[in-house]
């Protein structure tokens, strides 16, 4: 028969896949091909160094039975982690900060683990920092392991061992250029320290958000201010033990516009789901490979799966609220569905036999200043604020009128998956466009919901 004993055989010699579309699309000659460690057991590359960093502690007896494993992570590494846990009996206790998917903090607790969440704004060195706050709860909790994956040299170890060998075999020798994210620094150290010692001749890239210090502190030694980026798992405010610059030849700087867009445009052009890091790796991929010939082989980490990230960047949502999503899939029900807070949720109405000051009481209540008139959910006309106070002030018998004698023009419809450009092109002869999903009238667009929208 052919099986593995538990789980844990499945993790590593993952394959790699070659990118047509992408490449053909930016004639790029070079060959690019993804190390699809989506595929390992726990989703993420992270499951190497999980088994690797909880052997090296079982060897030195560092970690005994009934033990409690405690580690600060962006949630991959706490996978890998929990899922060795799993299989080995060992409590979890996870540290991560609130920038951390709830897809990864829902995998984690479902996993068995306990989640500790820091905010993502406290500073390195203070006490609500995650990395303080997961060695605070270590030194507090007896016969625990601490595996500091920042620093802990089974880190870099395992993809020494294991990632390096597997792309030297599945390329023939043939890698030119190696890309890779610097989270911890292990993937990218241990697998370049290997290959360059295969071939001193290939180059190590580094493919690091703005807003990280890597690049900076590669190209100058200088460790800058952290700022804020949006992409997970990579990128760090402080340099890690484990980030070996000397391996790593050059860095380049990705923007989190770039990393979601490719991680999105991956899975709809070549099939492979992933995560807002592997969208990195591969920009930083086609930055390196399109001064290439055909004889370069440019290998890059699929890191982790995009099921990671469906209520992030992988949902139209959450991109738009981020300013990030590409026009042509901003549609009109994706505007009606995703306007501010202080929005009414459902589409305000007003009937034509209504009467004029009760119309207006509605609309005031649902702080609005117009709404469409709608007679068996079909437009018939609209009622605008600064219209009708202008009829009122001439005639203030109107209060008591019905709709339908003051009423305007009805507001132009569009259906659901009208395009943005579209949408602005009325709102520039209209103040608001209504949205009909099946002959049913089911939103409205208004020129401010289209205010910061750019196409």
């Amino acid at each position: 028969m052919n099986y593995q004993d538990n789980v844990l055989g499945l993790i590593g010699d993952t394959p790699l896949v070659r990118i047509n579309k992408l490449t053909k699309e930016r004639k790029i000659k070079a060959q690019v091909f993804a190390k699809m460690e989506s595929l390992n057991p726990g989703y993420s590359v992270k499951d190497r160094i999980g088994v690797s960093m909880i052997d090296w502690a079982e060897e030195k007896g560092v970690l005994k039975k009934g033990g409690t494993i405690i580690e600060a992570t962006s949630g991959n590494t706490g996978i890998g982690l929990a899922v060795v846990a799993a299989v080995r009996g060992y409590k979890c206790i996870f540290v991560l900060t609130e920038k951390v998917s709830i897809e990864k903090m829902r995998y984690l607790k479902g996993l068995g683990a306990e989640i500790v969440v820091c905010p993502a704004a406290a500073k390195a060195g203070t006490p609500d920092h995650y990395l303080v706050t997961a060695k605070r709860i270590a030194d507090q909790t007896p016969n625990s392991f601490y595996p500091d994956q920042y620093n802990h040299p089974a880190n870099p170890a395992a993809h020494y061992r294991t990632t390096g060998p597997e792309i030297w075999r599945d390329t023939d020798g043939k890698i030119t250029h190696f890309v890779a994210g610097i989270g911890t620094g292990g993937t990218i150290s241990g697998t370049g320290r290997y290959l360059k010692e295969q071939n001193p001749k290939i180059k190590v890239i580094g493919a690091d958000p703005y807003g990280s210090i890597f690049k900076s502190y590669k190209d100058t030694g200088h460790v800058p201010e952290a700022t804020p980026y949006l992409v997970e798992g990579i990128g760090q405010s402080l340099p890690t033990g484990n980030a070996d610059m000397n391996t790593i030849d050059e860095i380049v700087n990705i923007t989190d516009r770039e990393s979601f867009d490719l991680a999105r445009q991956l899975a709809r052009t070549e099939g492979i789901f992933c995560g807002g890091s592997t969208g990195t790796n591969l920009a930083g991929a086609f930055k390196i490979a399109k001064d290439l010939d055909e004889s370069a082989v440019v290998v890059f980490i699929v890191a982790d799966t995009g099921e990671h990230y469906l209520t992030k960047f992988h949902s139209d949502e959450w991109m738009k609220e981020k300013l990030l999503l590409e026009p042509q899939r901003i549609t009109a029900s994706l505007i009606a569905d995703t306007k501010s807070e202080n929005s009414p949720t459902e589409l305000i109405s007003v009937e034509p036999d209504d009467i004029v000051s009760d119309a207006l009481t509605r609309m005031t209540d649902a702080g609005i200043t117009q709404m469409p008139v709608l007679q068996d959910n079909v437009p018939v006309g609209s009622f605008h604020e600064s219209s009708i106070l202008a009829k009122l002030l001439g005639d203030r018998e109107l209060f008591n009128a019905k709709v339908s004698d003051i009423m305007d023009k009805s507001f132009p419809v569009v259906a659901v998956d009208t395009s943005l450009k579209i949408i602005k092109e009325k709102l520039q002869k209209h103040p608001a466009v209504l949205v009909e999903d099946f002959k049913r009238i089911t939103g409205i667009i208004t020129r401010s919901d289209v205010l910061d929208i750019h196409d």
